[in-house]
């Protein structure tokens, strides 16, 4: 894998120096996806209003995304608003992280083209208010032609709504005769999805330490590594985010076969109804 943009190592701080240099550089994945998660419980912790705990998190994406474009990550996704958040929260807190995500782009694209970095968003995007929208549309295209690392960010996303809406579009094409049901195949399903331009993601990372996905890119992640951290997302940092991708490449990765030490032992043993000469 060619890593995105032009490296920017000598960018790092010490500390992710030090653990960038026990990687192998040939081994990065090629996507990293990451559920923000506990916002709310950093500000709790501190006795401090959730939102402030948002506004730090909004520092986050930023730092992760600096430290991605330095070691030339080509796709990074992150999680920012689920369509749940936006159901199931008070509408004061709704509105204000509306208003934390127009300030964050107006605030953040000139860092985002010295980066290098590409802005694109997944999810039910005709929902956000108007104005929210036509800042989106602005920092994407500001940085549409930027060649290192693509910051995704999930926006009023919800896996299994992406997913209907995927089935929608096939039903659609299935009606017009552009799609014979009798050939529908699993390889069809990406190309209508929200990622269709993307890699599936290689690793998934989750803060807080909850275990599950959260109905994050159910598709995308069947054989995707997961990192789970107890750190609240506001304390996630450029070294947690190297550190996450040195486990990631201390492992195996199978997609269903054997690796290589289940293949010297499956050589190894005799099947207990092997004849006797």
């Amino acid at each position: 894998m060619q890593p995105a943009g032009t490296l920017r190592i000598d960018e790092l701080s010490s500390e992710e120096l030090a653990v960038y240099q026990t990687l192998n550089p040939a081994r990065l994945p090629e996507h990293v996806a990451i559920i923000m998660d506990g916002n709310g419980r950093w500000a709790g912790k501190r006795a401090l209003e959730r939102f402030l705990g948002h506004q730090q998190g909004a520092k986050s994406v930023q730092l992760i995304t600096e430290t991605a474009s330095r070691i030339g990550l080509p796709w990074l996704t992150l999680y920012a608003f689920s369509l749940e958040n936006r159901l199931r929260r008070p509408k004061t807190e709704i509105n204000f992280l509306m208003r934390l995500l127009k300030s964050y782009l107006e605030s953040n694209v000139e860092r985002m083209m010295d980066n290098n970095v590409r802005l694109r968003y997944i999810g039910r995007l005709t929902d956000l208010p108007g104005e929210v929208q036509d800042r989106m549309r602005w920092a994407s295209e500001t940085t549409a032609k930027n060649t290192g690392t693509t910051l995704t960010l999930a926006l009023n996303y919800g896996a299994r709504s992406e997913i209907v809406d995927a089935f929608r579009a096939i039903a659609k094409e299935i009606q017009s005769g552009q799609i014979n049901p009798d050939h529908l195949s699993e390889e069809d399903i990406p190309d209508h999805l929200y990622t269709a331009q993307m890699p599936d993601p290689d690793l998934l990372i989750r803060t807080s330490g909850e275990m599950r996905v959260s109905n994050f890119l159910l598709w995308q992640i069947a054989y995707t590594e997961i990192y789970i951290t107890d750190l609240l997302w506001p304390d996630f940092k450029g070294i947690h985010l190297l550190e996450a991708i040195a486990d990631y490449q201390r492992r195996e990765r199978r997609y269903g076969g054997l690796g290589e030490g289940d293949r010297r032992t499956d050589e190894t043993i005799e099947p207990a109804n092997a004849a006797t000469v």
